[in-house]
């Protein structure tokens, strides 16, 4: 099918730097690199395997449905330890802090207590680190830039630049020399036009990981995986500003719904709520690897293991 073989590719993006390379992390994950759309190696090569992020947030979750806690309910109160259980029990290359206690509406923790955390988890685990902070804004930007300084030559993926506040972050970024995910509402223009608006600050685009932003399964997900498509297309077909690799945050948007919350006496033909939720995670994150997804950020062991095995399958050639 020498008709559809593309000559562009999707830029890598590395996250973590080992000692060779200036940081202390055991290895480095780098995603990215593909010429052709998602699985079809007939078409084109994936070098690189997608990769699984363990979310974990910094302070308890007691916003969880209690389905996704109890694998985590020994260290629920503690952010490096459960850090530690996912690194080293549950074999996680990459790990996912989600700052959620900075926001103001909820626990207001200060940016100082942010990089004292991060330096903290990049002390006991030796695995690449993507840090998200709890939404755009004064706060937010105050938060990321004390976690870029504590976490200066680790290179860990800052979470997220958005079109209305992106210069600070970028700018810590080179600063301390991390990487960046670019945040944009579902839209091919957008996602071009933040790319570009960010290059011009002299950042790397080999640095930039794109979110589109994504529902869970019922809510948008075929929206979402329609324009990650025409966006992969693009770069493929030689858009320079297209060619980042996806961030996907499937835990954070599945279970928030509905059908992963109600429980069974509620809606018996729903069947078990347990079953329910790790089989609707498994559904979106699958669903978005076949959209391009090159990082999924998850929540439940179960669903992780399932979709781990589920790529062995899909980067088999032939």
């Amino acid at each position: 099918m020498t008709d559809q073989t593309r000559t562009s590719a999707v830029r890598r993006v590395r996250i973590g730097n080992t000692a060779a390379q200036g940081g202390t992390r055991a290895f480095s994950v780098e995603v990215g690199g593909e010429t052709c759309l998602p699985f079809l190696h007939f078409e084109g090569e994936m070098p690189l395997r997608p990769v699984i992020a363990w979310e974990i947030p910094d302070v308890r979750p007691d916003d969880w449905v209690e389905t996704v806690r109890e694998p985590y309910a020994a260290v629920l109160d503690d952010p490096a330890a459960w850090a530690r259980f996912a690194a080293e029990k549950m074999g996680a290359r990459l790990l996912c802090l989600d700052l959620r206690g900075t926001n103001p509406d909820k626990q207001n923790r200060t940016a100082a207590e942010a990089a004292a955390l991060v330096k903290k988890v990049l002390a006991e685990v030796k695995v690449p680190l993507i840090v998200k902070r709890h939404g755009p804004g004064e706060k937010g930007n105050e938060v990321l830039t004390a976690c870029a300084e504590a976490a200066q030559g680790e290179r860990v993926l800052l979470a997220s630049a958005v079109e209305d506040d992106y210069k600070t972050l970028v700018a810590a970024a080179i600063a301390y020399g991390h990487t960046v995910v670019a945040e944009t509402p579902i839209d091919v223009n957008l996602c071009k036009q933040l790319n570009i608006l960010i290059s011009d600050l002299h950042f790397p685009p080999e640095g930039i990981v794109i979110d589109p932003l994504t529902g869970g399964l019922g809510y948008g997900l075929e929206y979402t995986y329609s324009v990650m498509e025409r966006i992969r297309i693009q770069a493929l077909g030689g858009d320079a500003m297209t060619q980042m690799p996806f961030i996907s945050f499937v835990g954070q948007e599945v279970w928030k719904t509905k059908e992963v919350k109600v429980p069974e006496e509620k809606e018996p033909r729903w069947g078990d709520r347990a079953k329910r939720g790790v089989l609707w995670e498994i559904a979106t994150a699958v669903s978005l690897l076949h959209a391009g997804a090159d990082i999924l950020v998850m929540r439940h062991p179960e669903a992780i293991a399932a979709v781990e095995k589920e790529i062995d399958g899909l980067m088999k050639k032939g």
